[in-house]
């Protein structure tokens, strides 16, 4: 019995080492992927980055594409994370709103690896690509037709077709986003996230 505890003891050890060794490469290739982009990184590349050989890169992952579905499934794990707790932080649908916006949209400036699957076509030949797309999609329209709905029934927002509502703000949102990422002034980048809050809290019409 002992021996086998030893067994299972040193099993779980190994997998622990391995899952550590395994987000190392992840966060160094995240790091390489947003320095160079997908196409110009390679796999010599991150393992030299990670100080490992590259017969251990491929240990660890059967190619180049899947290093980066790894680095973007964090990516959307962690603007996911981060957007719940803003959001989680307010007690108002307006304010829950206002707090998805901004956050998600400042997320997008730190997670570029996410943003360029999002928007380079050449990546969407990945087979992974469309569906990591579709995913998030989905799931943020329902988040913020939650939000809206919620406001619906505090009487905060008008009687609106909340999932109609959502789905314009995703659109609006992914027109900021290329401006977003090149602005250098946050100010200006906060302004214009504001505006469009207003824009759509309070029309366009006196």
């Amino acid at each position: 019995m002992y021996e086998l505890f030893v067994l299972l003891d040193r099993k779980s050890q190994d997998l622990t080492m391995k899952k550590n060794v395994k987000d190392n490469i992840i966060a160094i290739a995240q790091n390489t992927f947003r320095k160079y982009g997908f196409r110009k990184t390679t796999m010599d590349e991150i393992a030299f980055a990670a100080g490992k050989t590259k017969s251990t890169m491929y240990y660890y992952f059967e190619s180049k594409e899947e290093v980066f579905k790894a680095v973007v499934e964090k990516e959307v794990v962690q603007l996911r994370s981060e957007i719940l707790e803003a959001v989680n932080g307010k007690s108002s649908a307006k304010q829950k709103l206002e707090a998805y916006i901004f956050t998600r949209m400042k997320g997008f400036r730190k997670l570029g690896n996410f943003y360029e699957l999002l928007k380079d076509e050449f990546l969407s030949n990945l087979e992974f690509a469309e569906k990591i797309r579709t995913v998030y999609d989905r799931n943020e329209t329902a988040t913020l037709a939650q939000i809206i709905q919620e406001g619906i029934e505090n009487k905060e927002f008008k009687n609106l077709n909340a999932q109609l509502t959502a789905r314009t703000i995703v659109i609006a949102m992914k027109g900021l986003e290329a401006p977003a990422l090149i602005e250098t002034n946050m100010d200006a980048f906060e302004k214009e996230i504001s505006d469009m809050l207003n824009i759509l809290f309070y029309g366009i019409c006196n």
